[in-house]
């Protein structure tokens, strides 16, 4: 059983090594995925337009929890909307695996992401990643053509894409990745909504993952459990936030609950239109 995170992620306590250690051997062999792929793969493109001085189509997804509870007929799904969608980036929100890194997971993340056409394709880490090897999973994401970034800013086609560090485990610098920052049009990615306070009100949008939008909701997508004070006030959607446009993505695979309700999985599709 695990003590403590096995990458750089704060938060792994006793409690979660003997989560993760039962949920091994309780879901060996994969079978949660199995099934649920037998009772559905469907993923839902989420379209948002968003009025700026450039154009430029961005794609989203998040929380690929690649793992025994995820099929990957749902994440090919995914990605094949993505791949279609014409898009000049590709951004990913982290929460690649759940419960382990392996090198199996991280071949087919780069698999996975290779097969989206872009110009440019950048990505954070989530907390997931962060408790396990996430070296063998940025190693892969830059494999496939990803820019890896923590705190950090690219710029593209005059707009500046600013990848924060999680919030939850990692060491979240919204400072510093402002500061990175050239272009007037700015777009964060982050894991997690609650990244927001540092940056609302000062970029044109923020694109996060993390909540599942509760993962189990009840009817019309009413989440039961979201952690986090911002989760909690925006698990899922399209929201304005002091002028700042913030969009939460459900994800797309399974945590420690193998099956979800009333939160479908999601891809996101950002175009900024002139």
């Amino acid at each position: 059983m695990l003590l403590r995170s096995r990458g750089r992620g704060r938060g792994y306590s006793p409690l979660r090594g003997a989560i993760e250690t039962a949920l091994r051997a309780a879901y060996v062999g994969d079978w949660p995925a199995r099934l649920w792929s037998r009772i559905t793969t469907e993923v839902r493109r989420v379209d948002v337009t968003l009025r700026a001085p450039v154009n430029l189509r961005i794609g989203f997804a998040s929380d690929l929890h690649l793992g025994p509870t995820t099929p990957m007929r749902t994440l090919e799904r995914a990605f094949a909307i993505l791949g279609s969608a014409e898009l000049d980036v590709l951004a990913l929100g982290g929460d690649y695996v759940f419960l382990d890194a392996t090198r199996a997971k991280a071949r087919a993340l780069a698999a996975l992401v290779a097969s989206v056409p872009a110009r440019a394709k950048v990505a954070v880490l989530g907390n997931h990643d962060l408790w396990t090897e996430h070296a063998l999973l940025e190693d892969a994401l830059q494999s496939a053509g990803v820019r890896v970034l923590v705190n950090d800013a690219v710029e593209i086609d005059g707009v500046s894409l600013i990848g924060l560090d999680d919030p939850w485990t990692g060491a979240l610098d919204a400072e510093r990745g402002l500061a990175r920052a050239a272009s007037e049009t700015k777009i964060v990615i982050a894991h997690a909504p609650e990244a927001l306070p540092g940056v609302a009100g000062r970029v044109r949008a923020m694109l996060c993952g993390h909540t599942h939008g509760g993962h189990v909701a009840l009817p019309r997508g009413r989440p039961i459990v979201v952690h986090g004070h911002v989760g909690r006030r925006f698990p899922h959607g399209v929201h304005d936030v002091d002028g700042t446009t913030l969009i939460v993505s459900r994800g797309l695979g399974g945590i420690e609950i193998p099956l979800r309700t009333f939160a479908p999985p999601d891809v996101v599709v950002l175009t900024l239109r002139a």
